[in-house]
């Protein structure tokens, strides 16, 4: 083989090889991802709903609905900083714990605040009745227990709540000191489809 053909020939491999690692590097050619026509999968018109739900978180009763996982390291913290709980709280539609159960708020929270009560809210409303039975909303925020009105990302959702978004607003409607039990009104606002 003479040397302009070698050099031609290890050329024309580097030029393949390099179209390869480009292609491999920039995304195109690959398998594992594609884009989606979304009317195939059943998505409407996003639209707008409202739910105005009673969280009922009760440390209290012979069958709690809030239970503390980990108590805080130190107990010198005003703010119980570190402390974990984790909840299955009835979701209802009056403050009336009696009121028809809605569904429930499933997950947990934690004091995530030193110098101010704030908790790390992580849990799914989980809806048992009418068309969204089954349905799931996700919140993960920060609840800021002491203000009037606390506000936290909605980040999802399962069932009729794909792809949902949106906010809830928490406001105590009660609270025993002593205890801990809460009713908590929640006013959620979700974007979906």
């Amino acid at each position: 083989m003479s040397t302009k053909a070698r050099v031609f020939s290890t050329i024309a491999l580097q030029s393949i090889l390099l179209t390869l690692l480009s292609s491999f590097v920039t995304g195109e050619n690959q398998d594992f991802v594609r884009t989606l026509d979304r009317n195939l999968h059943g998505f409407k018109k996003e639209k707008l709903t409202h739910f105005r739900v009673y969280w009922h978180d009760i440390y209290s009763a012979p069958n709690p609905t809030a239970m503390p996982i980990v108590r805080p390291p130190s107990n010198t913290s005003a703010t119980l900083f570190g402390s974990i709980s984790m909840i299955d709280d009835p979701l209802t539609e009056k403050p009336e714990l009696s009121s028809k159960l809605i569904g429930r708020a499933q997950g947990f929270y934690g004091s995530a605040g030193q110098e101010e009560t704030a908790l790390l809210m992580a849990m799914n409303f989980v809806f048992l009745q009418g068309k969204y039975n089954g349905s799931t909303i996700s919140i993960l925020g920060r609840n800021h227990v002491f203000s009037k009105v606390r506000e936290m990302p909605v980040i999802g959702g399962s069932g009729l709540f794909r792809f949902a978004r949106g906010y809830a607003q928490a406001s105590t409607h009660s609270f025993d000191l002593k205890s801990g039990d809460a009713v908590v009104e929640y006013n959620v606002y979700v974007l979906h489809y």
